[in-house]
């Protein structure tokens, strides 16, 4: 039974949106501080393509622009999408991915609500895809200032072997590849031996560990708020932490622990703020839990033998396909009919 008060204060999409930007900020403000102000430039090209789109394809479609443009869901969109993005990518590849996102991802299936699948995570697969060098040109901790990124960003030559480094996820998985080799002077050593280069901080990687925990105080915000429920960051991070948890005990020569896989990449945004999208994620409290769950494991999955050093976006859009399955078998039933 449900106890009173049973009248809520009702909350509008652009409150709940303006909630979840606020919540970004700590993390938004980690990121500048360690890797540039770069950041900032590309929120602003996405926020700008993001809503030059939304507002060309709400005219065709003959919807209110101030309406929908106002309730802030396509600023989300774009503020993901250039979180996700390396903060010194060309100006023309976050407009593109944002305007894919909104016009293809988002508004040909219908606008907001209507979507099946999240569209920052389509855009970013579709441009690492599409655009792999420049989607794995990061800059190290410190080492470009806020005009050389700018000249990166808008035009500028492209030498950036001097400043830019692999992932802390891209260099662990190299060097624990090599461990396993036999023939490699690195055989037998422990990712905990392997993690001494500058890519790494105490946890993760150097630097992104904060990033990750400002995105964790940001969602933890979000929960007390309940703007989102437990179930998909509990979940989800769970099943990250056991996966790898599972095959760092059999293998810790093999394979990351559990901790240095929730401190770096994008585990703490997707947790708390990608996985929890409520148009394209599963409904039902169960459905949520085997959601995350899955996205979880997938996440490692990718992680840990695929091609591609992050798993969370191709995880959530390979969990999105299956949310009408988790939520038509996770429906509770209707009350006084006996369940099928």
């Amino acid at each position: 039974m449900i106890n009173s008060p049973f009248v809520r204060k009702t909350a509008s999409v652009q409150q709940v949106m303006l909630q979840v930007l606020l919540a970004l900020v700590p993390g938004i403000a980690a990121y500048v501080w360690f890797f540039g102000a770069g950041i900032l430039v590309q929120l602003a090209l996405a926020s700008a393509a993001a809503l030059a789109g939304e507002a060309a394809m709400l005219a065709i479609r003959g919807k209110p622009k101030a309406l929908f443009l106002s309730d802030l869901s396509a600023i989300v969109t774009a503020w993901l999408i250039a979180l996700t993005f390396p903060p010194i990518v060309p100006w023309w590849l976050t407009v593109t991915a944002t305007l894919l996102a909104i016009v293809v991802v988002k508004q040909l299936y219908g606008g907001l609500g209507q979507n099946p699948f999240n569209p920052a995570m389509a855009a970013f697969c579709l441009m690492i895809v599409a655009y792999p060098a420049l989607m794995s040109q990061w800059p190290a901790t410190g080492q470009l200032d806020f005009s050389s990124q700018l000249q990166l960003i808008f035009g500028g030559a492209r030498q950036v072997d001097a400043i830019t480094g692999a992932t802390p996820l891209d260099a662990l998985r190299t060097a624990l590849r090599a461990a396993a080799n036999p023939d490699s002077q690195l055989h037998g050593l422990r990712a905990s031996q392997l993690m001494d280069g500058p890519a790494y901080g105490m946890l993760g990687g150097k630097g992104g560990e904060w990033v990750a925990l400002g995105f964790l105080l940001g969602g933890l915000w979000l929960l007390q708020r309940r703007i989102i429920t437990w179930h998909i960051p509990g979940a989800f991070c769970l099943a990250l932490a056991a996966s790898a948890g599972l095959l760092w005990a059999v293998r810790p020569e093999g394979f990351a622990s559990p901790v240095f896989h929730l401190a770096s990449g994008g585990a703490m945004l997707g947790a708390f703020f990608i996985l929890t999208d409520p148009v394209s994620g599963a409904t039902t409290p169960r459905g949520k839990l085997l959601f995350a769950a899955g996205a979880g494991v997938l996440t490692f999955v990718i992680r840990a033998f695929g091609a591609y050093p992050d798993g969370v976006a191709f995880a959530t859009l390979l969990m999105n396909l299956c949310v009408p399955l988790i939520d038509m078998n996770t429906q509770a039933p209707v009350f006084g009919h006996k369940k099928d």
